[in-house]
């Protein structure tokens, strides 16, 4: 058994456990008490399930391998647990280690820099002894280890992502402070948003949204057009790996009914939208070819125009959204002016359930309307909240 720790938006660690358990994995503790901001610690019986993890899970940042656990209150029993890990069955003869990050909580190791440099020091030594070399070549790939110390408590993880998940390979155009694609499958995940409701984002940027929708209504794996940093660990098997792809290839559907739309006031952000859901259609089709199928993915239809114009297609669906907030707007002031004039989506799409995301605190006085729920999120530096308006709401503000 492979423990293991995925990374997600801080705030979304239920929503990660969830996806996970319903892709098979079992959760570790300490999640059945509570678990770590940001993170979620999950086991799986063989690296093939790994390297699925990799593949198909739509929240996580990134998926780290546990090399070791130990407890340390000193650097000299924190290089020892680094040594003891068996560094050799992770790492080739040729691997170039860093240790990419360090995170410190309630210990007496507090020096981030000193425990990366022991770190460092212990693991290298462990693969010169295991390999009977005096230096490392370092010809290799990288390979980065995270290192975590909480109260004393330190666990040593490989990255077994590469390049953080949430860059799925279909955006090359990002405009204005992107949404970050994990994060908008965390807000489809708490929208409770199902395939046969239809979707509108009428601030679809370079459409993030809207394509992480692409993904999950067709089952389309997200990670089916990329590689991750596994395949260079020692253990990697290419064919066993191109198996776990071709049978979740397989599950994707392209015979379903998808009503998923977009509009953005910038028509640049428009263009920006239909060639990154060009690209995610061509990434699906692609992996349809793999199991021996062809078919066609509707495209996500966007159109320049400004949301007090937009007017319900549909008599019910979701309207999620990313209204422009910050730098985006110039300053908070004109912020919260666009947020006064969006109270005329609950007229025109009265049917809908509405879901929008904001670094914005005062964000339902600036609208005039309740939210059922409300969620914090941080992805990445920014504090967010995110506001779910179902059928029914609450006058707050007497507009």
């Amino acid at each position: 058994m492979l423990l293991c720790t995925a990374l997600c938006a801080i705030g979304a660690e239920k929503v990660l456990g969830n996806e996970l358990k319903q892709l098979g994995f079992t959760l570790s503790a300490p999640e059945t008490h509570g678990g770590y901001a940001g993170r979620v610690r999950f086991s799986v019986p063989a690296w093939e399930d790994l390297y699925r993890a990799n593949l198909c899970l739509r929240t996580a940042d990134r998926v780290f391998l546990e090399a070791a656990s130990f407890r340390a209150e000193d650097f000299d029993s924190l290089y020892e647990g680094t040594y003891r890990a068996d560094w050799q069955d992770f790492f080739k003869k040729n691997v170039r280690v860093t240790v990419d990050k360090v995170r410190t909580h309630g210990s007496r190791l507090a020096s981030e820099h000193s425990v990366q440099t022991v770190v460092h020091k212990a693991l290298s030594k462990k693969l010169c002894d295991s390999f009977r070399m005096v230096n490392l070549p370092e010809s290799g790939a990288e390979q980065a280890v995270r290192v975590y110390v909480d109260n004393g408590l330190v666990t040593l993880g490989v990255d077994t992502s590469g390049e953080a998940l949430h860059k799925r390979g279909y955006r090359t155009q990002g405009g204005d402070a992107p949404l970050r694609e994990t994060l908008a499958a965390v807000l489809l995940h708490l929208a409770l948003w199902r395939r046969k409701l239809p979707l509108h984002d009428p601030f679809c940027g370079s459409g993030t949204i809207p394509c992480e929708a692409l993904l999950y209504a067709y089952n389309a794996p997200p990670g089916i057009g990329r590689s991750f940093a596994l395949e260079n660990l020692a253990f990697f098997d290419r064919r066993r790996a191109e198996d776990v792809r071709r049978r979740e290839a397989e599950k994707i559907r392209s015979d379903w009914v998808v009503r998923i739309t977009g509009s953005d006031i910038d028509p640049n952000a428009v263009e920006a939208a239909r060639g990154n859901a060009e690209r995610a259609c061509v990434t699906i089709g692609r992996a349809l070819q793999l199991t021996g199928r062809d078919g066609r993915i509707e495209r996500p239809r966007f159109t320049p125009e400004d949301f007090s114009s937009l007017k319900a297609p549909w008599e019910e669906g979701v309207l999620l959204g990313n209204p422009p907030y910050g730098e985006r707007m110039g300053g908070p002031e004109a912020a919260e002016e666009v947020y006064r004039t969006m109270g005329v989506l609950f007229d025109t799409f009265p049917g809908w359930k509405k879901g929008f995301i904001t670094s914005h605190g005062d964000f339902e006085k600036a609208i005039g309307r309740r939210a059922g729920q409300t969620w914090a999120l941080k992805s990445g530096k920014l504090d967010t909240y995110f506001y779910f308006f179902g059928e029914t709401h609450v006058n707050r503000c007497g507009t």
